[in-house]
């Protein structure tokens, strides 16, 4: 059974900066796109970030410069920089495994089939 583990999340100021982390077990890890998606309560979820098993990585626009998706096969990892935080980064922040192996980064949340629970990330003005 495939499990999505999320840590990291926390409470910071404006202009701080987090690390997230994403633990996958249940599989092997370095064949599958992983991404990160997030939700705040009464929208849809978001992409954030995506990178593919080829280090292929593809952000959402307004994360560029900000947001630095890494994994590390070794450890079954798969890491969330964020830097210069702002407010509207607030959100819970959701780890996803891709459902197709070897497949490239995407931002369609229908691709991933296997999901964490959740950590939050809060950012005050």
């Amino acid at each position: 059974q495939v499990q999505v583990a999320e840590s990291g999340g926390g409470l910071v100021q404006t202009g701080g900066s987090l690390r997230l982390s994403c633990a996958v077990s249940g599989r092997t890890f370095d064949s599958y796109t992983m991404g990160w998606f997030r939700q705040t309560p009464g929208k849809e979820r978001e992409f954030v970030a995506a990178i593919d098993w080829s280090g292929g990585i593809i952000n959402r626009a307004d994360s560029v410069g900000r947001f630095t998706i890494s994994r590390d096969n070794a450890k079954n990892t798969v890491y969330l920089q964020m830097n210069n935080l702002k407010p509207e980064d607030t959100a819970l922040y959701y780890c996803a495994a891709a459902i197709r192996i070897l497949g490239t980064a995407s931002s369609d949340p229908r691709g991933y089939g296997y999901w964490g629970q959740g950590t939050q990330v809060t950012v005050s003005s």
